[in-house]
């Protein structure tokens, strides 16, 4: 039952680090923080104030979630914050909590004891109780990523994960979503921490606040694979296994050594993760085997690659009407986007200065100019990228300057790039259904799909659906952006 609940704690704890991290690309070395809230918040809540214990430990969880909020609520807001930079600041909420609960009468400094408290007795032995405590979060944890990455969000935190500015212009309120992701991740780890802490009966911040907790659970999500929700429980599991097989009696450093080493060349060989290579491998075999059953269909071409026969296909219904070139040019038709005196300065720099047009519905409207002459930073102005310094943009009426990109894009704005932005990790087909999940309000998943391959047909792309983007040539991503800017059925697209 040990081993059991060691294996469970460190399921649980990598699985709720991975909701955040490991679908958003947000790599959190602060789990340890929200781990010694849990700790701490059953110390204080069922010691100090006498909490009953399941009280405590749903508030346990709860507490490490408003820390996560608060921190969330800081750093998301600001695009410098990624990455490396955010790593670096959860490390340091780790250390900062320690100290705060070392010098209050939190702790105090020797610690608290919790072998007074009376903990009900869940299976044939009292040891028990920590078994199937483990196993309910392990597998709730588990459950909830599993949900969390086939739903809505879970693809909005891969595209996060890919290109976070591409998916906020797509739709995605990235700050929303990563602040609900942290939240639930928070949540488990302030869970499993007070579990802990009635298993170990003893809190310290020494033992509690240390940089074990978060790179063990990078190493193992990141081991198992951590754009796949089983990944992190692999990895675990794993792990586990390992350390208890060889790090007992007298090898326990050899065995660590041992242990490093095989690590090492797993992720080296390995840098998807597990999981994650042996999704890719099988991904090859499948498309290999497509293309040896169209050889021997006599459907493809000299080159390799199957001959694609689009000119029979329907167009989508939101191109069933007549085209613009068709229709004799309107000037009463209603204006989708009006600008005016819009200007945008870089640190003195004028990009933008007195910008004024109007495009009305149906219309087709070129920008001309030579390199540098703002005709990139006017998209990315009027599709939310860029704040403006000066100016108004409406967009069916509404005033629109300096909304989030998201925002302007549920107001009917999408766009393609000059240079493809392709969520590397998403499919093809998801790339296109993320664009029409979160550009059409009210669209489930299945209607999604079935609208992403109506555009995929259209631009001849049916065939590529289970395809990453890096396995497509220029011409073929070029058409990916047109698929994945059309899906969102804008009033405006600017190319």
């Amino acid at each position: 039952q040990s081993l059991l609940y060691v294996l469970f704690f460190w399921v649980t704890l990598a699985t709720s680090w991975n909701m955040l991290s490991g679908y958003s690309g947000y790599f959190s070395f602060g789990h340890g923080a929200f781990f010694g809230v849990g700790m701490y918040g059953m110390a204080t809540l069922a010691t100090k104030l006498e909490w009953p214990l399941w009280a405590s430990l749903l508030g346990s969880g709860v507490a490490a979630s408003c820390l996560a909020l608060g921190i969330g609520a800081v750093v998301f807001r600001l695009r410098s914050i990624r990455g490396e930079a955010f790593a670096l600041i959860t490390l340091a909420v780790t250390f900062v909590l320690a100290t705060l609960i070392v010098n209050t009468p939190i702790d105090g400094g020797p610690g608290v004891y919790l072998m007074g408290l009376e903990i009900p007795t869940l299976g044939p032995a009292p040891a028990s109780t920590f078994y199937y405590l483990g196993l309910v979060l392990a597998v709730l944890s588990v459950w909830v990523a599993r949900r969390l990455l086939q739903s809505r969000a879970g693809l909005g935190l891969l595209a996060i994960h890919d290109d976070e500015d591409v998916a906020e212009v797509h739709g995605v309120a990235t700050f929303g979503l990563k602040m609900q992701a942290f939240a639930l991740s928070s949540f488990f780890a302030g869970l499993m921490g007070a579990v802990h802490a009635l298993y170990v009966s003893y809190v310290t911040v020494g033992e509690t606040f240390n940089i074990t907790v978060p790179l063990t659970v990078v190493l193992m999500s990141v081991l198992g694979g951590s754009r796949h929700w089983a990944g992190p429980m692999v990895g675990g599991v794993l792990i586990t296994l390992l350390l208890n097989a060889f790090t007992e009696g007298n090898s326990a450093l050899v065995g660590k050594i041992i242990i490093g080493g095989v690590l090492f060349v797993a992720v080296l060989i390995m840098p998807q993760g597990i999981l994650g290579s042996w999704m890719a491998r099988r991904r090859r075999r499948l498309h290999a085997a497509m293309v040896v059953q169209e050889a021997d269909s006599g459907h493809v071409t000299g080159s390799g690659h199957a001959t694609e026969q689009t000119s029979s296909l329907p167009l989508p219904e939101a191109l069933s009407a007549p085209p613009a070139s068709s229709r004799a040019h309107n000037p009463n038709a209603a204006v989708v986007l009006q600008v005016r005196g819009l200007g945008k300065n870089f640190s003195g720099i004028q990009a933008l200065k007195d910008v004024s047009l109007d495009v009305r519905e149906g219309e087709i409207l070129g920008l001309l100019g030579p390199n540098g002459s703002g005709k990139s930073t006017f998209i990315n102005v009027v599709t939310g990228h860029f704040k403006p310094s000066a100016g108004s943009v409406k967009i069916m009426g509404q005033e629109s300057a300096g909304l989030p990109a998201h925002d302007i894009r549920q107001r009917g704005v999408s766009r393609t790039y000059q240079i493809p932005r392709p969520f590397g990790g998403l499919t093809v087909l998801q790339n296109v259904s993320l664009s029409a999940q979160y550009g059409v309000r009210g669209l489930g998943a299945q209607e999604a799909q079935a609208s992403a391959r109506e555009w995929l047909a259209f631009t001849g792309l049916q065939d590529k659906a289970d395809h990453l983007p890096d396995e497509l040539n220029l011409h073929q991503r070029k058409f990916l952006e047109l698929a994945r800017a059309l899906a969102a059925r804008p009033k405006v697209l600017l190319l």
